[in-house]
């Protein structure tokens, strides 16, 4: 089940905003005296689609450090922003120019988003800014996102720390089977971390799977 600072509200998650009375999306918000809960929409996060689909493993905690790989406008590093709080920090890389302004603006309000500039797919070029990581996730789509991520990991990650990857079947190959593209992938996967789930997004988001690991 989602741990403790995930929300319910009837069939809808939320986050405990850090920073009330400022929307990053066209999220829903829902007030409970002084607190602010954010809806977290499903068909614009790949990790709340994850959830509604009964993701399991949710390794967050307060306080942990994360690599964010493909951070784009920062809607879902918002989410995550609330989740491990103000002594956690999220180092978000992004490499669309148009894509940053956004998630500068939205790390403004967040001041445990650091907002990077850089390639996904040259961690050393920025290796040295960043602490080691207890969670890295990826959502980077490209033919070449699960080699990101593991070349990512290899530098980044702690040792028995966690990945999260979202898999665009239709970025690697857009005429095979997703299943058989699936199935290339894990087994990338397995061969440098424990996979603790797999699960199809179908249908919150078409050709998605989503895995969670663990580095050995």
């Amino acid at each position: 089940m989602p741990q403790k600072n995930i929300y319910r509200f009837g069939r809808d998650y939320a986050t405990l905003s850090i920073a009330p009375k400022r929307k990053v999306y066209d999220e829903k918000i829902i007030r409970r005296g002084k607190d602010e809960y954010r809806i977290w929409d499903p068909t614009k996060s790949k990790l709340s689609a994850a959830l509604q689909k009964g993701l399991r493993n949710t390794p967050f905690f307060r306080g942990m450090k994360i690599v964010y790989l493909g951070a784009a406008n920062g809607t879902t590093p918002s989410h995550i922003s609330d989740i491990i709080g103000q002594s956690g920090l999220i180092y978000a890389v992004e490499f669309s120019s148009r894509s940053m302004r956004d998630l500068i603006s939205v790390s403004r309000a967040r001041k445990n988003i650091i907002p990077m500039l850089a390639d996904a797919r040259m961690p050393d070029t920025y290796a040295n800014q960043i602490e080691k990581a207890d969670l890295i996730y990826c959502d980077v789509a490209q033919p070449d996102q699960t080699e990101i991520l593991i070349r990512n990991a290899k530098l980044l990650l702690k040792k028995g720390a966690y990945i999260m990857i979202a898999i665009k079947a239709r970025s690697i190959n857009v005429i095979r089977n997703p299943k058989h593209i699936y199935a290339e992938e894990r087994e990338k996967l397995k061969k440098e971390f424990d996979i603790l789930e797999e699960l199809n997004l179908h249908p919150l988001e078409k050709d998605h799977a989503f895995f969670v690991a663990k580095s050995r």
